[in-house]
């Protein structure tokens, strides 16, 4: 799963995947609905790939995070993000033990879960095979090296 080119943009709601750049904004297609739209550069955009969670531990990034949940749903959706409080931290908990309880706030845990439902949506959950298809690959170099 890339996450670089998946955009969350302040003050928009929803998830959006970056198609181009120009000069002034960024060219971007909601998740949810398909529409393209642009981001101008005074908004501010964040990937995915560059957001983690506070742990007890080290920070770990989302794309884990993502995983872990994946992992605990079998590659479905997860609980609604508009559960109880309780539910959703407990949820989380069960997915993420060590996410700091105190730094971690239930508005960022739903924030999390909406956007994961959002990328099993839209079939950008592609870690797994992409992982195998590195391997693969580092495997087949090792062997052009052995037959030269």
């Amino acid at each position: 799963m890339d996450l670089s080119k998946i955009l969350s943009i302040s003050g928009r709601p929803g998830l959006y995947k970056h198609v181009a750049q120009s000069k002034n904004s960024a060219v971007v297609e909601s998740l949810e609905d398909g529409k393209r739209s642009s981001a101008f550069i005074t908004e501010q955009m964040s990937s995915l790939n560059d957001i983690s969670v506070f742990t007890t531990g080290e920070d770990i990034k989302l794309e884990d995070v993502f995983k872990k949940i994946y992992e605990k749903e079998e590659g479905k959706k997860a609980i609604s993000h508009n559960a109880s409080a309780a539910e959703i931290k407990t949820y989380f908990a069960e997915a993420i033990p060590e996410y700091d309880k105190e730094r971690v706030y239930v508005s960022d845990i739903k924030k999390m879960i909406k956007w994961y439902n959002l990328l099993v949506e839209a079939e950008i959950m592609e870690f797994i095979e992409k992982e195998d298809k590195t391997e693969d690959s580092e495997d087949k170099k090792e062997a052009e090296k052995t037959e030269e």
